[in-house]
């Protein structure tokens, strides 16, 4: 239990905290100490810039090449149109899995669903695959059909919390949901998959802890995170908090060219993730999202780096390196073949 010096955040101060996020580039450009002139920037990105302070705050001060202000800032090269590069690479859309059971509901993998939550996010990352996700058609206005559907399908044992962000959620509608996905007898386990701990970590109130304490499923929660710079003392907080509250911790990146790149800073990413209680899971390719070439790393310098990762970590801390295809049942593990 969390003693009484060492209670989260309040309730209240995350929404705070977000409501000052950055959604200008000069405004974050500005704090940073940094000339506009120094980057070739898109001033009107289709994509909206979303930054929250503490992660702007863990950026370094004049750099222009820093890794997490790379992940974040609207660049002129999102306009550039690559072949190969579309705006459903994981052809969602038309995936006859996808979206067939309800709205909200996402079955690509045997027993497990994803669940929309939400469209909402706390930082706007520019190689996310789902920045031209036409969430109107798939913005819950409430989630009672989706828990039908669930109800009515045994053979579903996991339910995953995607958006957008479910920690963007408030803490009342994700409990509610919560509630009733622990009333299905057949779900057994319960994960979440978010970026709030990392760039937003007062988010881990005492309020959601409470909800995660009291599932009868098992939570797990995949944090996203790219690069050891965006881990902190808040973060081990965070973490600690939730470990505390029983939350299966794991992390899972993205292989992004000019921000992480390089085997000692990959092998550095899971050190610092480990210290903190987290486990490295997944290290993705970049999904060839229109507006995101530029981050694509290329396959033979994926697999060169992931061997270098094998040869320095002991096994546990090397994150499998995967690629999602569409259609597939599974990920799909990248080898000197694929």
């Amino acid at each position: 239990m969390i003693t009484p010096n060492r209670m989260p955040w309040h309730p209240n101060e995350w929404q705070k905290l977000l409501s000052q996020s950055f959604r200008q580039p000069d405004s974050l450009l500005a704090f940073l100490d940094l000339s506009p002139d120094l980057l070739e920037i898109d001033v009107q990105p289709d994509f909206a810039m979303l930054v929250p302070p503490p992660f702007a705050r863990r950026m370094q001060p004049g750099s222009p090449a820093d890794p997490l202000l790379l992940q974040v800032l609207p660049l002129a090269l999102e306009r550039a149109q690559i072949s190969g590069y579309s705006a459903d690479p994981l052809d969602e859309s038309s995936d006859g899995r996808a979206f067939k059971l309800a709205p909200t509901l996402l079955q690509k993998y045997q027993a497990r669903v994803l669940m929309i939550t939400t469209p909402g996010c706390a930082v706007n990352c520019r190689y996310c695959f789902r920045r031209d996700f036409p969430y109107d058609a798939h913005k819950p206005r409430d989630y009672q059909q989706a828990l039908d559907v669930i109800a009515a399908e045994t053979g579903i044992t996991e339910v995953i919390l995607s958006g957008g962000d479910p920690l963007i959620l408030s803490d009342q509608k994700l409990g509610n949901l919560l509630h009733h996905l622990n009333a299905i007898d057949h779900v057994r386990r319960i994960r979440l998959h978010s970026r709030l701990p990392i760039v937003l970590p007062q988010r881990i109130n005492g309020a959601l802890l409470n909800i995660f304490r009291s599932s009868r499923c098992p939570v797990t929660l995949v944090v996203h995170c790219n690069h050891a710079q965006e881990l902190d003392e808040d973060t081990a907080r965070a973490f600690q908090y939730l470990r505390e509250a029983s939350v299966h911790l794991l992390n899972q990146s993205v292989l992004l060219h000019k921000v992480n790149d390089d085997a000692n800073q990959l092998c550095r990413l899971s050190e610092a993730l480990f210290e903190q209680g987290v486990l490295p899971y997944y290290l993705h390719m970049p999904d060839r999202v229109a507006g995101t070439a530029h981050f694509d790393v290329p396959d033979l310098l994926a697999l060169k780096l992931h061997e270098q990762m094998r040869v320095q970590l002991p096994g546990y801390l090397v994150p499998r390196l995967v690629r999602e295809e569409p259609g597939e049942p599974s990920k799909t593990p990248m080898t000197i073949q694929s």
